[in-house]
């Protein structure tokens, strides 16, 4: 029987480099089964660490597992992408990915490992004036890249983040290997509900990272203190009703919809609370006026970001 994608995910990113073998191998011990990574993250080697760990002790076996990784933006020419690929499969200490995913429709200029990894955003971080050097490759040519690693075994399933609903009609119409999954940012502030039932429509998996909000956001920055869905009504409401925490709601909201989810926390307490989320059912109206909070509030808008931090605006998002 094919593996499934686990409903709870845990997602690594943010996760410092120095906690995050530790956070990892306490992850899997909590029962996490679905392991949320990139590149980008720069701590795969650390990860790594926390997954062999876990399974020299005994408490997982490698197929028990089901591990994502990422293809950065600057290895997106057909040629590159093994390379990628492969990088992070040898940090992670494993043989195969479960699902690789494009983690932006983004193509920067190719950076060798050998100069700079994880590459990041900049292509010359030391340059007086640095800046994101885009690169004129097409996403196909990518994807073609991307279908190798399935024919070569590097990766059983293969996917796509932050696609937008052109972006996804566009690969179907050319995709030889069809994508497993699409990440994108949602929760209750950003429903992405044209997008998701466009997803559903052709057969591919959803996993909604960030699926608590701001929560990810406001310690870097990106979002004020007040966006808490948290402290919204219905959701403070549906957790009454149901003796949970608001984050058990909005998380069961996310899984309950019908997405996957990745939510991230370095505290064992947490890690347990963000579990416990299959003991309980919101209602049909709990579920709609949850949705209803919708304001379109988009967190990681590379829009926004990229002119911000990176001195190049690339909105991704109209």
């Amino acid at each position: 029987m094919p593996k499934k994608m686990p409903k709870v995910g845990f997602g690594l990113w943010k996760v410092v480099r120095d906690e995050a073998a530790e956070i990892t191998y306490r992850a899997i011990k909590e029962g996490y089964r679905h392991l949320d990574c990139a590149a980008d993250y720069g701590n795969e080697i650390e990860v790594g660490k926390g997954i062999a760990r876990a399974i020299e002790e005994g408490l997982v076996e490698r197929d028990d597992l089901w591990i994502t990784s990422k293809l950065w933006n600057t290895f997106h020419a057909r040629e590159h992408v093994e390379e990628g690929c492969s990088k992070s499969l040898q940090d992670l200490g494993l043989d195969y990915f479960d699902l690789y995913m494009v983690h932006f429709p983004i193509a920067l200029q190719y950076v060798p490992i050998g100069t700079r990894y994880p590459p990041e955003w900049f292509f010359d971080p030391g340059a007086d004036k640095p800046r994101m050097i885009p690169a004129k490759i097409p996403l196909l040519e990518t994807w073609r890249g991307m279908e190798k690693l399935v024919h070569n075994g590097f990766a059983t399933h293969i996917g796509v983040c932050n696609y937008n609903t052109a972006l996804l009609h566009d690969l179907i119409s050319y995709a030889k290997e069809k994508p497993f999954a699409l990440q994108i940012e949602s929760h209750p502030y950003l429903t992405q509900e044209p997008l998701i039932r466009l997803a559903k429509s052709y057969e591919i998996e959803v996993t909604a990272f960030s699926p608590l909000a701001a929560l990810s956001y406001q310690e870097i920055g990106m979002a004020d203190s007040g966006e808490s869905v948290l402290n919204e009504i219905p959701v403070l409401s549906a957790a009454s009703s149901h003796g949970k925490t608001p984050a058990q709601v909005v998380l069961r909201w996310g899984i309950q919809r019908g997405t996957a989810i990745i939510p991230k926390s370095s505290r064992i307490d947490r890690m347990r609370e963000n579990l416990s989320i299959m003991d309980f059912e919101l209602t049909d109206n709990e579920m709609a006026d949850i949705g209803s909070l919708n304001k379109n509030r988009r967190f990681n808008d590379p829009g926004q970001f990229t002119e911000t931090a990176f001195n190049t605006f690339y909105p991704i998002y109209d």
